[in-house]
């Protein structure tokens, strides 16, 4: 279940609301609303969450640095990398070949970069170990 959630200036709120049926393509039933209130409500976890994501982002961001990756300064839960010698378009098409999933968009100032979220520890070895090979055969 993904739900997202919006926290702002009252005024940002109102116009958000106002527009949000328009476009809106994730209507929430009330299983997910129920779901998503007690997450919010559950603190511990949340905070454990974050410390988790916030050391996975780190090792993950070094391990990328370590196979010559250019890693953009993160506080999100993914990391913005690009590597000078490779084609970001190419590196997520062979991602995607092995059934690992990065965004690559093709805007000029960022066609170059990777947007890869920080998953489990596994996905995460799973995704550098990918790289690795993926690097080696170049």
């Amino acid at each position: 279940m993904r739900v997202g959630l919006a926290i702002g200036h009252p005024q940002l709120i109102e116009g958000l609301e106002r527009i949000k049926d328009s476009f809106n393509s994730y209507p929430l039933d009330r299983v997910a609303l129920a779901g998503a209130a007690a997450a919010f409500a559950d603190r511990e976890y949340f905070e454990q969450s974050c410390a988790k994501i916030i050391t996975s982002r780190e090792q993950l961001s070094e391990q990328l640095a370590s196979l010559g990756f250019e890693v953009l300064p993160s506080a999100a839960n993914f990391v913005f990398a690009r590597h000078p010698q490779q084609d970001a378009a190419q590196l997520s098409i062979q991602l995607r070949e092995q059934g690992i999933i990065v965004r690559h968009f093709t805007q000029p100032r960022i066609a170059q970069f990777l947007r890869i979220t920080v998953g489990t520890d596994e996905q995460n070895t799973a995704l550098v170990e990918a790289l690795a090979e993926l690097l080696n055969k170049q």
